[in-house]
């Protein structure tokens, strides 16, 4: 099984993971771009990474059982794929706090709002396999039960639930 945790930066995708109690084999991608050198450059505009998409996608082919998580994750294959979701306003001083830019953070609210990844994990993975979480003022640990509840079958899809369009 292949279980994705994706959604826009700061949203709390790798704190809520870490406290997921599973038998999958939990895969921070972003580790994994740095530590295999899957990257293809530095974004100037972001001072991010560039993955190289295909080598990470071939690097996850050999895998099973594992719960990966990253905001590319909703990317590759995935038997479920959870996204995260946060208020904008609140997803902007998450990322402000930990010293992101203010525009990099306002970009990545306004993303929220548009709801980017979530679109993005639809059209890839289909309704049925998509589930939507708030993270909005809820602990890790609440949400990592969330995920779990995904992981053991007994949420049912939801995208579409949670909406931020009068951020905008």
């Amino acid at each position: 099984m292949r279980v994705t945790v994706t959604g826009t930066p700061g949203t709390g995708k790798t704190t809520a993971t870490d406290l997921v109690t599973t038998d999958l084999d939990v895969l921070h991608l972003n580790d994994v771009i740095r530590d295999e050198a899957f990257a293809t450059g530095t974004d100037p505009d972001r001072g991010s990474l560039v993955a190289d998409m295909d080598a990470l996608g071939a690097w996850l082919d050999d895998r099973d059982d594992v719960l990966v998580e990253s905001h590319l994750a909703h990317h590759f294959p995935a038997d479920m794929v959870v996204v995260l979701r946060c208020r904008p306003d609140d997803l902007e001083q998450r990322l402000r706090d930990r010293g992101e830019a203010p525009e990099k953070a306002r970009e990545n609210a306004d993303a929220e709002a548009l709801d980017v990844v979530l679109s993005e994990a639809v059209e890839r993975h289909g309704l049925d396999a998509v589930y939507e979480i708030d993270t909005t003022d809820r602990s890790p640990e609440a949400v990592a039960t969330d995920i779990e509840s995904v992981i053991e079958g007994d949420r049912e899809p939801s995208a579409g639930t949670v909406d931020f369009l009068e951020y905008l």
